[in-house]
């Protein structure tokens, strides 16, 4: 008889193998799998009291806490949806998620009620709101509810189609859209994640990653599967961030190329100290191959570029590494980590594509769209026909990145297609250039966007932060760039910023860059 496809099957495989396994360390608090499900099974049962049937949406606003960790087991295992929602968002963005997705329940961190509470008169669908801590009139207080439930024993039936969570884009120019994705599509892309990393119950994973971001890349599941420990950080601060590393004895955790950043420019103290030979996913943004050089050279730490997107569930290709790569010198190295490489095992099938859908030329020249389908792919937008129908258009999954595939098949991507810009009738891919800015030893950080010019169409401008005591000089980074790129492609002007406007998940808000409203020094 088969079983359906399920991340829950690796939660009921933890229960068996590792019940004396320290599964979640988080401040003082520290749980064995036996204690951790034993709280997952009377959050079940609290539910079902509120009423929560399956199918019901159950909304998450929280950081990375052991409540919001044991929500993505209580709530998929009664046939009901989770609805990790990005806790940076405001009052006006969590009213229309919560509305939109038709939510039942609201569960919230204390920092949040607040927030949810300037809405709440709107939320008629909302039949109750739970606080994960605090105590406030009008919330059900988590802990409390907890220590009088009994845990829940008779689960429902599920079928791998079956709904698992709706996952909320970050709206960066229009209302987020919820990605639906079942269990199928989660299960499936766990296994090829696993097949990948090659963790053990000897794991120690430490939540810098938001586990609202696409269910934390889905290792709030890929963890508990072999038995690892979930150390939970609410906030991915680099003193706390360091400070975990030592205490905790952490072994991996996931971070987008704006987090590694910052603690690739952490004090010296903190990176000194740091415990080496921690392994690193990177995604989110491309990374720049000096960033993944620094941290590895200087940090000790091996770092694997991969890529997706909420749509696919959400990890796609991995760079793979490979023998021949061992030969490479460390700029080769980190040029090549850069890429985001080849499929991931069961996730399905990726392609780059031209406009008539035909598979771009190997020679990493040709610009193509990244296109998929497959095991990986959501089951479209919640409530959202149109969207749905348009990014599915020929039968494969557009993501709108611009890429190129090299000889030896890894994919490179060169930009969103929005942000390419065409200049002179010649495409400059802004990924390019930040990655030759952020080369200099002055810079920081650094984003290009296009600017409208009356001759050329459009001309790259950058914006730049540099790093603690340096002094912006544009003609520098000018003839810095001129050394390294086209000249077509030096930015045209450089734009000295204390910060680069960004998503809760580590993306620079270009559209923010273009419409002027940086905070420019």
């Amino acid at each position: 008889m088969q079983a359906p496809l399920t991340p829950l099957e690796f939660g009921r495989r933890a229960r068996r193998l590792y019940a004396r396994y320290e599964a979640v360390v988080d401040g003082a608090t520290r749980l064995t799998y036996d204690e951790f499900f034993d709280r997952c099974d009377r959050w079940s049962t609290v539910l079902r009291e509120l009423g929560v049937s399956p199918g019901d949406r159950v909304v998450c606003i929280a950081p990375n806490t052991r409540a919001h960790l044991e929500s993505f087991y209580a709530i998929p295992q009664i046939g009901a949806v989770i609805v990790p929602v990005n806790y940076r968002l405001c009052s006006d963005d969590f009213r229309y998620i919560i509305e939109h997705s038709g939510a039942t329940v609201v569960c919230a961190d204390g920092e949040y009620l607040n927030a949810i509470d300037e809405v709440r008169g709107d939320l008629a669908g909302v039949a109750h709101f739970v606080a994960f801590d605090g105590a406030k009139p009008g919330w059900l207080f988590y802990e409390e509810a907890l220590g009088t439930a009994s845990p829940a024993r008779d689960f429902p039936a599920i079928r791998e189609d079956d709904l698992l969570s709706i996952n909320y884009t970050s709206g960066t120019t229009a209302r987020p859209k919820g990605v639906m994705l079942t269990h199928r599509n989660v299960y499936l892309n766990i296994l090829g994640r696993l097949a990948h990393t090659h963790m053990t119950s000897a794991e120690r994973y430490l939540w810098t990653l938001p586990m609202f971001h696409v269910n934390g890349w889905g290792f709030v599941w890929a963890v508990t599967a072999v038995g690892g420990t979930h150390v939970c950080l609410r906030k991915p601060d680099p003193h706390a961030v360091f400070n975990s590393l030592n205490r905790d004895s952490i072994t991996m955790f996931c971070a987008a190329p704006t987090v590694l950043i910052s603690l690739a420019h952490a004090p010296e103290e903190l990176r000194r100290a740091a415990p080496r030979g921690v392994r690193v996913l990177t995604a989110g943004a491309p990374p720049a191959a000096a960033t993944i050089q620094r941290v590895e050279d200087e940090l000790g730490w091996s770092i694997t570029h991969v890529y997706g997107l909420t749509e696919v569930s959400p990890v796609v290709t991995i760079c793979e590494p490979r023998s021949e790569h061992r030969k490479l010198d460390a700029p080769d190295a980190a040029k090549l980590k850069a890429r985001q490489g080849v499929e991931c095992i069961a996730a399905g099938e990726v392609r780059v594509v031209d406009d008539a859908g035909e598979e771009v030329p190997h020679d990493g020249q040709t610009l193509g769209e990244i296109v998929m389908r497959g095991h990986a792919v959501m089951d479209g937008y919640y409530n959202d026909p149109d969207a749905t129908a348009h990014a599915f258009r020929g039968g494969w999954f557009h993501s709108g990145d611009a890429a190129v595939v090299h000889p030896d098949g890894y994919i490179e991507i060169r930009d969103r297609w929005k942000d390419v810009i065409i200049s002179g009738g010649e495409n400059i891919s802004s990924v390019e250039v930040e990655g030759v800015l952020i080369r200099h030893p002055a810079v920081q950080e650094a984003a290009v966007v296009g600017v409208s010019h009356e001759t050329w169409g459009e001309t790259p401008h950058a914006f730049v932060v540099l790093r603690a005591g340096e002094i912006g000089e544009a003609d520098a980074l000018r003839l810095f760039c001129r050394d390294h790129l086209a000249h077509f492609k030096v930015p045209r002007e450089f734009h000295f910023v204390s910060e680069l406007p960004k998503t809760a998940t580590g993306k620079v808000q270009k559209y923010v860059l273009r419409g002027g409203r940086a905070n420019v020094r």
